[in-house]
């Protein structure tokens, strides 16, 4: 077996190279996912290494310092941070030109052909779902012989094996938690509305929706909700639990971890008894009454992608769900104690100054606890990039998703609405949702109640100032 390294390498500072399935940028507030993309693969490497550079502040010297402790290296690697990771790579090889080099991630998985000409000092690429295909690379089976690879043969021809047939058996795969244990510092990962320390772990993968800018499902984990057992689980909840005594509280970042409501019960009544706190991906379409089943059961916080308050908008990117329902959804999470992060983005298609203002009203109407506002990000491999690609909305030679500090752009632009209008919107958005006299004030009733939460939010509220500075560098 081969000395494997897995390594999210160091990019631009503060970058999120581990968010899943909407886009990976420096954040407004300073936020790290768990890198449970390398975390999982590397739990089924024996004696491997996961290292997370970004948020356990390392550097590429830091880095390279153990580039002859290994013989592979798995990058994981995304649109905007390629070329970075490209440039990590030379740097390990410089120091041990026998070492090995794969890039994982959306990015290689559409792109095999591309990634591999564009970066000869790239060896392979492991496309779509990658676990047991790196498992294979580590063993040092013949790569000719190795399902769902892209690679450079000694002729330094680009070679593509036959895909590997998707994942069905879910409880297959070991824990990741373990190698979380082993190799991260928790305390280094923050989610401004998860309680800090927080743990992430995925309990399934794939989505039914088929929203069009969505990158994950499009391009690794599919369309269908293929999941763990209950059982399985609540045994990695449980040993975690032990692991972690200083843990606050559990994510699922499953696409959408309410597509399969009676698992979702199940495992609910099941983490009840142990006594957890959770929270999780939602779609705003969970009836009352199951709600009430998760909440008894210890949960905290819905993450809801609302994206618009426009249902023209909603239909434009096959988002499923109506501006009514979303309402109810949300009043109903309100009466029963559910905490909800909402998610919008600027910039989809049908967008309009109108429809900009209506869907900033629609926030503040509805009003979750915190909201997080994205520009709409066309990724290579979803249906928005091709779609935008074909309608002139988007220069596919010019299509940069973050600037040269890692914050995002707005790459996307209309006849009717400009780069810049949608760029300024997000700050304007923030601004009218969070500068209301009711939403400061239970803010500050948060803050007054946990000396812990003053400390946090007024670091948050330095680190989002300090964004929205850096924001308008980009704009002048």
């Amino acid at each position: 077996m081969l000395r494997t390294l897995f390594l999210q390498a160091p990019s631009f500072d503060g970058f999120d190279g581990g968010a899943g399935s909407r886009y990976q940028a420096k954040r407004e507030i300073k936020s790290f996912w768990y890198p449970t993309w390398l975390a999982q693969p590397a739990a089924l490497v024996e004696n491997s290494r996961l290292i997370d550079a970004p948020p356990h502040r390392q550097s590429l010297a830091d880095v390279t310092a153990l580039a002859k402790d290994f013989d592979l290296a798995i990058l994981h690697t995304s649109a905007p941070s390629f070329a970075s990771d490209v440039k990590t790579i030379e740097a390990l090889k410089a120091i041990n030109p026998n070492i090995k080099a794969g890039l994982i991630g959306a990015k290689v998985a559409v792109d095999a052909q591309g990634s591999l000409a564009s970066a000869p000092v790239v060896d392979f690429v492991a496309r779509n779902e990658f676990d047991f295909t790196i498992k294979d690379v580590a063993d040092d089976k013949p790569w000719a012989d190795i399902e769902g690879i892209s690679y450079r043969n000694s002729e330094d021809v680009i070679v593509h094996n036959a895909d590997r047939p998707i994942l069905e058996n879910m409880d297959s795969l070991p824990f990741v938690t373990p190698i979380y244990k082993r190799d991260l510092e928790i305390e280094n990962y923050f989610i401004g509305y998860l309680k800090h320390p927080y743990i992430s772990i995925y309990t399934g993968r794939g989505c039914k929706s088929r929203c069009t800018f969505c990158l994950w499902p499009q391009t690794v984990g599919g369309h269908r909700y293929r999941t763990r057992s209950v059982g399985h689980v609540i045994e990695e909840i449980a040993w975690a639990q032990k692991a972690f005594p200083q843990v606050k509280e559990f994510f699922f970042d499953d696409d959408t971890f309410t597509d399969d409501l009676p698992r979702a019960e199940a495992i609910a009544k099941e983490l009840g008894k142990l006594g957890i706190t959770w929270s999780c991906n939602a779609k705003a379409n969970v009836p009352r009454e199951s709600l009430k089943v998760l909440r008894d059961g210890g949960l905290r916080l819905l993450l809801v992608g609302y994206e618009s308050g426009n249902q023209q908008i909603l239909y434009n990117i096959k988002k499923g769900m109506r501006v009514e329902v979303a309402e109810k959804f949300t009043k109903d999470c309100h009466e029963l104690g559910i905490t909800i992060h909402g998610t919008f983005i600027a910039g989809l298609p049908g967008e309009t100054r109108e429809t900009l203002r209506e869907t900033a009203k629609w926030a503040a109407k509805i009003n979750p606890h915190t909201i997080q506002v994205s520009l709409a990000a066309p990724y290579p491999g979803t249906f928005l990039y091709n779609q935008a690609v074909a309608n002139g909305w988007l220069d596919a030679e010019h299509a940069e998703l973050v600037d040269d500090h890692g914050i995002q752009i707005a790459p996307l632009h209309y006849p009717h609405l400009s780069h810049a209008e949608i760029f300024e919107s997000v700050e304007t958005f923030y601004k009218s949702f969070y500068f209301r006299p009711g939403k400061i004030g239970s803010i500050v009733s948060e803050m007054v109640r946990s000396p812990d939460m003053m400390k946090r939010r007024l670091r948050e509220g330095v680190e989002f100032f300090e964004f929205l500075r850096e924001r308008k560098k980009i704009a002048a």
